[in-house]
């Protein structure tokens, strides 16, 4: 796929969020679609929206279960840009009219105190190079029609991203296993699902050292004060108007958000 055809699928997918109106499968539109060269489409929608003045903050890691990549047909993660068009501060409403067809998730997020550049990046050393912890909510969201997607689909989609909240507690890592820090996430009030941050890749340290190193291969670099979110610990759920969710992390503390 040459540059000119990596541009034009970008724009499509970077109007599709803009009008709220997706499109078909590039998996179908587009055969033969390549991981790589979905990647490289994810990175032209992100070039763009930097030179409308947006900013790269941080990452994000998808697939982290094996259910999720079992569903997909694939045996790693994908990841995505997060930027600061969509941090969402605690506390403020999200519309679902800006969203076309908008789940939650309930993640863990790191904060990086120093620089992790793959290959090589061990689950030691994100735990070392990191600041500490958040609580975090991340909206997932699809500009392909009906969420029909198979891995190139996601990974072209900035892998489905859309906004993202954090709590307001950032928690050292010393003398905690984020193994078995549990989360429990309310819908409107009740327990709707449960899950310990095993449920990613084992550790979600360990998701971030993949992220490092995969990166690698494009040059990119995991920077000092990105944040990081490890992966989703449970199915994502779908989102109404109207709707409160909050995620319970334990000893990590809690984060929340409405819906509108």
């Amino acid at each position: 796929m040459d540059g000119s055809r990596i541009k034009v699928l970008a724009e499509m997918l970077l109007k599709a969020e803009q009008t709220r109106n997706p499109i078909a499968p590039l998996t179908e539109t587009e055969a033969g679609i390549t991981v790589d060269e979905a990647y490289r489409i994810q990175l032209q929608v992100i070039e763009m929206k930097k030179s409308s003045g947006q900013v790269v903050v941080g990452k994000k890691i998808g697939l982290t279960s094996l259910a999720m990549q079992a569903m997909l047909g694939v045996k790693e993660p994908d990841y995505g840009h997060v930027l600061n068009g969509m941090v969402v501060m605690e506390g403020e409403k999200i519309p679902t009219e800006e969203l076309i067809a908008p789940r939650i998730e309930g993640e863990i997020a790191f904060v990086l105190k120093e620089d992790l550049k793959g290959p090589g990046v061990t689950l030691t050393d994100v735990i070392r190079g990191s600041e500490g912890v958040i609580p975090s909510l991340e909206i997932i969201d699809s500009r392909i029609r009906d969420w029909k997607i198979k891995l190139p689909d996601t990974v072209a989609d900035n892998a489905s991203s859309a906004r993202i909240v954090l709590g307001g507690i950032l928690t050292p890592l010393h003398s905690l296993d984020l193994r078995t820090v549990g989360m429990v996430l309310e819908k409107n009030g009740e327990v709707a699902a449960t899950a310990a941050g095993a449920a990613v890749l084992g550790h979600p340290a360990q998701a971030v050292a993949w992220l490092a190193n995969k990166l690698s291969a494009y040059g990119i670099i995991l920077r000092k004060g990105e944040v990081i979110l490890s992966g989703s610990l449970t199915a994502a759920m779908p989102v109404a108007a109207g709707d409160f969710f909050r995620a319970d992390f334990g000893p990590l503390g809690n984060v929340k958000i409405k819906f509108t």
